[in-house]
C-alpha cells in the first residue's frame, strides 16, 4: 500500500486521489486485505491507561518532605536504641500512609475513565457488500457508511453526503452541528472545525447520511492524538505541594540549626559531647511536628468529603487546596457555562419581536395567528423528537431542530399532534440548498412548510405575512432583523410557507413563498452560573472563556454572564499561533474570551497564564479540553457529559456538570487551606516554644525541661487530638472576601510567623519559670519535668482559642462552634491527667502526680498566652493587618 500522507493533508485531496493513496475503491476492501492491514495498524481503539498499581499509590504517601524528616528522626532514634520513640514515629508514618492510600484509591475508582468513546459497531462495505463489524476492526481504507445517531468510529474522509450534519462539540467545542460536504479544502492549514469533508472519531451524526474512507484509526486519529498529548504532559506540582516543600525545608534548616546550636552551646558551657548529642536529638524530636502529616492528610480528606457532598469529586488530596489558591479559571463554554442545549430565545415577525419562554416555565403565552404559523412551521420541517420526563423535556436528534420543538411546546402547541398531518413530500436540508421543506395536509389544506437560512428564505419569498394579512416581502427588513439577532450571538432560522390549491409538484422546489418570520436560538447559560462567576470575581479570581465557538457567539455569552463587557475584544485561537510567549501573556492580561480555540491553543493559554504567575484551573468536558486539563494546576472535568479522556486528565470531576459547583468548591478549598494553616500554626508555635526552652536551658546550664518521650507525648497525643480536631473547623465567614493567596506565600504567612514567635516566647517563659520554681523549691527533677510538661499541655489548650481565628478576637467565636475540637481538648487534658496516675504511662513518660497548689500556679500562667496574642491581634488590626515587624524594620 502506498505511503499515507500526514493526517492534516487528507482534507485537501479529492475523493479519487484519496482512494488511490489508500488502495481502496467504491466496493471497499477485500476481507483478506482488511485482515492484513489490521495486523499492521492495530485495533481501532484508544489505548487505555491502566490505573496506578496499589504499591505506587502506597509509596506516593511517603514522598512528602515532612515525611522525609520523620523518616530521618525514626532512623536516628533506632540508632540510639530509643525503641519507644522510634515505635511512635513509625506508627505516625503508618497511620498517615493508610489514610492517604485509602482516600486516593477510592477517588481513583470513582472516576476511572472507561475510554468508551469509539463506537462499538461500524457499518462498512467489504467485498462489495454492506456489513456491520466491530469498530475496533476498522482499518485505513475501509469504506464506512454514516447515518443519523451514529458515533463516527474513526477519522473519515467523506466522499458522498446527503444532508449530513455532525456534532463536533467534544472535539472542537462548537455548540452547533456542522454541515458536511464531499468537497476538499484547498488550504492545508484549515482548522479542524472547518474541515467540512472530514468526520472525526468520537463525533456524532445528528442528521443525514454519508459515506467515506477511513484515513486514521486508534491513536492515529485526532482523538487519539489529543489523548496522547494529554498523557505526555508533565503534571505540575500543586501550590500546596510547593508550600509543603518550602515549609519542610525551613523546618529542616531550623531543626539542624537548633540541634547544632544546642550541641555547640552545651560543649562550650562544659557539658560532655555525648550528653549534648542526646540533647540535640531530643531537640529534633521536640521541634519536628510529628503529628503534622496525619493532620494534613485528615484535613485534606475532610475537604474531599465536604466537596463530594457538594458534587465535586477530588482525585488527588493536594488538589483540594489548589482551588483555594486559584487566580484564573479558564472555562470551556459548551456544556460547562451553558447547557449544551440549543433554545429558542426570541421570535421575530413583521409584527415585532417577542421573547420565547422555556417550556414548562409557566402558562403558555397568548400568540397571534402569525406567530402560531411561525412555530407550526418549525415543527412541520423537523426530524427531532421531544418527550416529557420527570425531569422536564428530553430531546433527541439535531439540537437546532429540537430547539424548535421546545419553542412550539412553550407557546402551547403539541408537536406530536401537528406532525400527525400526512406528509406528501420532503426535501432534506443540504448545505448547498440551505433550507429544508415538508409538504403536508394540515387543517384541511395542503401547504409547503419551509425553514432555512434567512437570506435564502427571503430570496425565495415574494410575500410576507403581517398582522394585517399578506404584503409584499420586505427583504431589507428581514435581513436587518436577522443581522441584529446574529450580532447578539444567536443562530437564526427563517420560516415560510406556501398554501397549495392541489397536490405538490415533486419535481419543483417550493418558491413564491409567504415569509413568516425568524426564530433566534442560543445555547443558554446554566442557571446560577452568572452568580457563581460574579462570586469568583469578588473572591479575586478572573474567569476566562476558552471555546471553539465563533467569536460573536462567545462574546454574546460572555457579556450575558458578565465575564466580559459587551463589545470587549475577543482573541481568536488562530491568532495565538502568531504570538510568541511574551506577547501571548500580554494579550491574556487584557482579554477574557478566546474563540475558535483548538486544543493546542488551550494548552498554550494555560502555560502562558502559569508562566505569568497565575494558579490556573481549567474546566471542560470534551476531548479537546484534555491537554489543558492536565497541564493546569487543577483540571476540572464534567462527570455527566464529560468524556472519559477529559475525566482521566482532570484532578476534580463535577458530578453535576455545574459551574456553580466550582464556586462552592473554591470556598471549601479555602476553608481546607485555612484549617491546614491553623494546624500548622498550632504545632509550630508549640515547637518554637520547646526549641527556645531547650536552647535557654542549655545556655543557663539547667537540666533539659523534658525528655524525648515527653516531647513525643506533646506532639502526638495531647497536640495530636487537638490538631486533628482543628481540621473540622467550619471556616471563617469572610473566607471568600480576600484575594487568592500568592503562589509564593507559604503555609504560614509572615503575620503568623510573627505570632508563632510571640506565642512561643510566652509559652517558653511560662514553662521555664515554673520548671525553675519547682527545682528551687527542692522538687525532684522528675517532678519539675512533670510540671513543665503539664504547663505546656495547658498552654496548648488555651492557645487553641488563638489559633481558631486568625484575624479577629478569639472571643468572637463560640467554644462550641466546633464541638469536636472542644471535646478533643477536654479529652487531651483528661488523658494527660490520667497519665500522671497510671503506672504504665508514669514509666514511659517519667511523670508523677501533681499537688493542687501546682495546678493553681500552672493554670493562670498558661492563660497568659491568650492575653498576649489578643494584644498582638489588636495591634495588627490597628495597623490594618500589617505585621508589627514591618513597623520596626522599615525598608530604606
Amino acid at each position: 500500500m502506498a505511503e499515507q500522507p500526514p493526517v492534516p493533508a487528507w482534507h485537501t485531496l479529492p475523493a479519487d486521489e484519496i482512494a488511490a493513496v489508500l488502495g481502496t475503491g467504491p466496493h471497499g476492501l477485500a476481507s483478506r486485505e482488511a485482515a492484513e492491514r489490521l495486523t499492521r495498524s492495530g485495533p481501532n481503539v484508544i489505548d487505555p491507561v491502566p490505573p496506578p498499581p496499589w504499591y505506587a499509590t502506597l509509596l506516593h504517601q511517603f514522598t512528602s518532605p515532612v515525611i522525609y524528616i520523620l523518616l530521618v528522626a525514626a532512623l536516628v532514634t533506632l540508632a540510639l536504641e530509643e525503641w519507644i520513640d522510634a515505635g511512635v514515629i513509625a506508627a505516625v508514618l503508618a497511620l498517615n500512609a493508610t489514610i492517604g492510600f485509602t482516600q486516593e484509591r477510592r477517588a481513583e475508582r470513582s472516576v476511572r475513565a472507561l475510554m468508551g468513546l469509539v463506537a462499538p459497531r461500524a457499518r462498512v462495505i467489504r467485498d462489495g457488500h454492506e456489513r456491520d463489524i466491530d469498530s475496533r476492526d476498522l482499518v485505513p481504507g475501509d469504506l464506512v457508511l454514516l447515518e443519523s445517531g451514529m458515533r463516527v468510529p474513526a477519522d473519515i474522509r467523506l466522499i458522498a453526503v446527503n444532508g449530513l450534519v455532525v456534532d463536533q462539540a467534544l472535539l472542537t467545542g462548537e455548540s452547533e452541528g456542522v454541515a458536511k460536504s464531499a468537497d476538499p479544502s484547498p488550504d492545508p492549514a484549515t482548522p479542524i472545525a472547518e474541515r467540512s469533508c472530514m468526520a472525526y472519531s468520537g463525533t456524532v451524526v445528528v442528521r443525514g447520511r454519508g459515506r467515506g474512507y477511513v484515513v486514521a484509526t486508534g491513536m492515529q486519529t485526532e482523538l487519539g492524538a489529543i489523548a496522547g498529548s494529554m498523557r505526555a504532559q508533565e503534571l505540575p506540582a500543586t501550590p500546596l505541594q510547593e508550600r509543603m516543600e518550602r515549609f519542610a525545608r525551613a523546618i529542616g534548616i531550623l531543626v539542624a540549626a537548633g540541634a547544632l546550636a544546642s550541641f555547640v552551646l552545651g560543649v562550650i558551657v562544659g557539658e560532655s559531647p555525648s550528653q549534648m548529642f542526646l540533647v540535640a536529638v531530643a531537640l529534633a524530636v521536640a521541634v519536628v511536628p510529628e503529628g503534622l502529616p496525619v493532620a494534613f492528610t485528615i484535613a485534606l480528606a475532610l475537604g474531599v468529603r465536604r466537596m463530594a457532598r457538594r458534587n465535586a469529586i477530588i482525585r488527588k488530596l493536594p488538589a483540594v487546596e489548589t482551588l483555594g489558591s486559584t487566580t484564573v479559571i479558564g472555562s470551556d463554554k459548551t456544556g460547562t457555562l451553558t447547557e449544551n442545549r440549543m433554545t429558542v430565545r426570541e421570535a421575530w415577525t413583521a409584527a415585532g419581536t417577542r421573547p420565547v419562554p422555556p417550556p414548562g416555565s409557566g402558562p403558555a403565552p397568548d400568540i397571534s395567528e402569525l406567530e402560531r404559523l411561525l412555530f407550526v412551521t418549525g415543527v412541520m420541517t423537523n426530524e427531532a423528537d421531544a418527550f416529557l420526563t420527570d425531569d422536564g423535556y428530553e430531546t433527541s436528534g439535531d439540537p437546532t431542530e429540537a430547539a424548535l420543538l421546545l419553542a412550539a411546546i412553550a407557546v402551547g402547541l403539541e408537536p406530536a399532534d401537528l406532525r400527525a398531518a400526512p406528509v406528501l413530500a420532503d426535501i432534506p436540508f443540504e448545505s448547498e440548498r440551505q433550507y429544508s421543506a415538508s409538504c403536508r395536509t394540515w387543517e384541511g389544506r395542503t401547504a409547503w412548510f419551509v425553514k432555512g437560512a434567512p437570506e435564502r428564505i427571503a430570496e425565495r419569498s415574494t410575500r410576507m405575512l403581517t398582522a394585517d394579512g399578506e404584503a409584499p416581502v420586505d427583504r431589507a427588513a428581514i435581513l436587518a432583523a436577522a443581522h441584529d439577532l446574529a450580532s447578539r450571538g444567536y443562530r437564526v432560522l427563517a420560516m415560510a410557507w406556501r398554501p397549495l390549491e392541489g397536490p405538490p409538484d415533486l419535481d419543483d422546489h417550493p418558491r413564491d413563498l409567504v415569509f413568516l418570520g425568524l426564530q433566534a436560538m442560543m445555547d443558554p447559560p446554566r442557571p446560577g452560573v452568572r452568580e457563581a462567576i460574579r462570586g469568583c470575581q469578588q473572591a479575586g479570581m478572573r474567569v476566562i472563556m476558552i471555546t471553539g465557538d465563533h467569536a460573536i457567539t462567545a462574546s454574546a455569552i460572555a457579556a450575558e454572564l458578565s465575564i466580559a463587557p459587551p463589545g470587549a475584544p475577543v482573541l481568536p485561537g488562530p491568532e495565538i499561533d502568531s504570538l510568541d510567549d511574551e506577547a501571548l501573556r500580554a494579550r491574556l492580561r487584557e482579554i477574557a474570551v478566546i474563540a475558535r480555540a483548538a486544543p493546542e491553543h488551550k494548552l498554550r493559554t494555560v502555560r502562558a497564564l502559569r508562566a505569568d504567575g497565575h494558579v490556573v484551573a481549567v474546566t471542560g468536558d470534551g476531548v479537546n479540553d484534555a491537554p489543558a486539563l492536565r497541564a493546569a494546576d487543577i483540571g476540572i472535568a464534567m462527570g455527566r457529559s464529560g468524556t472519559d479522556v477529559a475525566r482521566e486528565a482532570a484532578d476534580m470531576v463535577l458530578a453535576d456538570d455545574n459551574f456553580v459547583t466550582i464556586y462552592a468548591a473554591v470556598e471549601e478549598g479555602r476553608v481546607t487551606f485555612e484549617n491546614v494553616r491553623k494546624v500548622t500554626f498550632f504545632l509550630v508555635s508549640t515547637g518554637a516554644a520547646l526549641l527556645i526552652a531547650i536552647l535557654a536551658s542549655v545556655a543557663l546550664q539547667w537540666p533539659v525541661p523534658m525528655v524525648a518521650a515527653q516531647f513525643l507525648w506533646l506532639n502526638l497525643v495531647t497536640n495530636g487530638l487537638q490538631d486533628v480536631a482543628l481540621a473540622f473547623e467550619p471556616g471563617e465567614k469572610d473566607v471568600l472576601r480576600y484575594p487568592p493567596r500568592r503562589r509564593s506565600e507559604g503555609i504560614i504567612s509572615p503575620l503568623l510567623w510573627e505570632r508563632t514567635v510571640v506565642a512561643g516566647i510566652v509559652m517558653c517563659i511560662g514553662t521555664l519559670a515554673l520548671f525553675r520554681w519547682e527545682l528551687d523549691q527542692g522538687a525532684s527533677l522528675e517532678a519539675a519535668r512533670t510540671v513543665a510538661l503539664t504547663t505546656m499541655v495547658l498552654f496548648q489548650n488555651f492557645h487553641l482559642g488563638n489559633v481558631r481565628v486568625e484575624r479577629q478576637s478569639a472571643f468572637a467565636r463560640s467554644p462550641l462552634g466546633n464541638p469536636f475540637l472542644f471535646y478533643a481538648a477536654a479529652a487531651a487534658l483528661g488523658l494527660h491527667i490520667a497519665s500522671l496516675y497510671l503506672p504504665p504511662t508514669q514509666y514511659v513518660l517519667r511523670v508523677e502526680p501533681l499537688p493542687l497548689e501546682a495546678w493553681l500556679r500552672m493554670i493562670p500562667v498558661a492563660a497568659s498566652v491568650i492575653v498576649v496574642v489578643e494584644l498582638h491581634k489588636l495591634l495588627v488590626r490597628l495597623r490594618g493587618g500589617t505585621p508589627l515587624y514591618r513597623v520596626v524594620v522599615r525598608r530604606p
